[in-house]
């Protein structure tokens, strides 16, 4: 295992075959994994900075990342905001209101995949953006990026039991933007007067791709409790993907997309030169020239 700063390479982090002798005393996997995600939730918490560049030097691969770290901590929150909308409810006025069982099971399933699969698009997002900002492409290291900022949020759907409390995953989602910022210098080699500007390019793109998961897992969902099919329009026209829906028809243009990325790259870089400049009007500009692009979402309905 490697050592580095204050934290230790996990065990969970191992390959699964493992070419030393069987140690007898050794606890079983499944206890050496809770551990390591234990140790590992209370590094990234707690000491970030010395955290990250133990986590640079890992050495793992997507499907161990996953299975013993990013579907066990994504589960929580699923489960969390099942038990809190279709068990608890939410009361307002003397008034509660539930989500069905049934309802609340599609939604909690539906959504823990879409959760998956975002984590993994927007680590190709940072890995794509990233020799822009004067780092160095990794898909390893984008996934560790984005799996382990993540960790905060994730536990901080927890709070979703209680939906009164929901402005602390709010917090604990806020905070994971910190860590996300701390860990960009570290595992994908972006010098440290660029990680903040790569940072707001990344998370707004993760926004839109949240916007567009939402809409489809709203989709999928209304679809299969109407008993209707959601189909992907393969007649569509080249550079355009279009999925029928009960609610209508979502379009995604490839083109309109791929436009949409360069402009933000753009702004990115007009903000990384106000900063260094330190023209404040420059960099109020920029910000809203970004934010004016978040509303225009590269699909429509």
């Amino acid at each position: 295992m490697n050592r580095g700063g204050t934290g230790r390479s996990m065990v969970m982090l191992e390959p699964l075959v493992k070419t030393h002798a069987c140690n007898h005393n050794e606890p079983p996997l499944h206890e050496r994994i809770v551990v390591n995600i234990i140790e590992r939730v209370k590094e990234i918490l707690i000491s970030p900075k010395q955290a990250w560049p133990v986590i640079a030097t890992e050495e793992t691969d997507t499907i161990t990342l996953y299975t013993r770290y990013i579907m066990i901590l994504a589960a929580i929150q699923a489960v969390a905001g099942f038990i809190g909308m279709s068990l608890f409810g939410v009361s307002f006025m003397g008034v509660s209101v539930r989500m069905p069982i049934m309802a609340g099971l599609l939604q909690m399933v539906l959504g823990y995949a879409m959760s998956l699969a975002m984590v993994y698009v927007v680590a190709l997002i940072a890995n794509a953006l990233v020799p822009s900002f004067g780092g160095q492409k990794s898909p390893m290291n984008a996934l560790k990026l984005v799996a382990y900022s993540s960790t905060a949020a994730m536990l901080g759907g927890i709070f979703t039991i209680i939906p009164a409390l929901g402005v602390l995953t709010l917090v604990a989602a806020l905070y994971s933007l910190y860590l996300l910022f701390l860990g960009v210098p570290s595992l994908m080699q972006v010098p440290r007067e660029k990680a903040l500007t790569f940072t707001a390019v990344l998370v707004v793109c993760a926004i839109v791709v949240g916007a567009i998961f939402g809409m489809l897992l709203g989709s999928f969902q209304g679809g299969i409790q109407g008993g209707q099919a959601v189909m992907m329009d393969t007649r569509a026209p080249t550079g355009q993907v279009s999925i029928e829906t009960p609610q209508g028809t979502v379009s995604v243009d490839t083109a309109k997309m791929e436009a949409w990325a360069k402009r933000m790259e753009e702004a990115g870089k007009k903000l990384e030169r106000a900063q260094q400049s330190g023209d404040q009007a420059a960099m109020e500009a920029a910000i809203k020239e970004m934010s004016a692009l978040q509303g225009e979402q590269p699909f429509s309905r």
